[in-house]
């Protein structure tokens, strides 16, 4: 099992993947609160990778409207990918249970 991307190496991966598009920008910001403290180099990778595309078409990918082309289907580009898709889980509050 691949070791946790050390702060120094998570902080440079971060500044990295700032986006011109806010909606990527957001879901790339969730992918990093969710997902960030257990991100290894095989995510780093898929995650450069997808940086590689323009935004409309990274934004594409993120809203499902496209899939990977055919140069990017490696498995740590769809694991990335899938991680950024995912929704957080939504709990019921407490005012709202039954």
């Amino acid at each position: 099992m691949e070791t946790a991307l050390d702060p120094a190496t998570l902080g440079r991966l971060k500044w990295s993947c700032r986006r011109g598009l806010l909606e990527n920008d957001l879901f790339i910001q969730r992918f990093f609160e969710r997902h960030g403290d257990g991100l290894a180099g095989r995510h780093a990778r898929g995650l450069a990778w997808l940086m590689h595309l323009s935004d409309n078409d990274l934004l594409d990918l993120l809203l499902r409207r496209t899939e990977l082309p055919a140069g990017l289907e490696q498995p740590e580009v769809a694991e990335v990918l899938a991680m950024m898709r995912n929704p957080p889980i939504e709990l019921p509050s407490e005012g709202n249970a039954r």
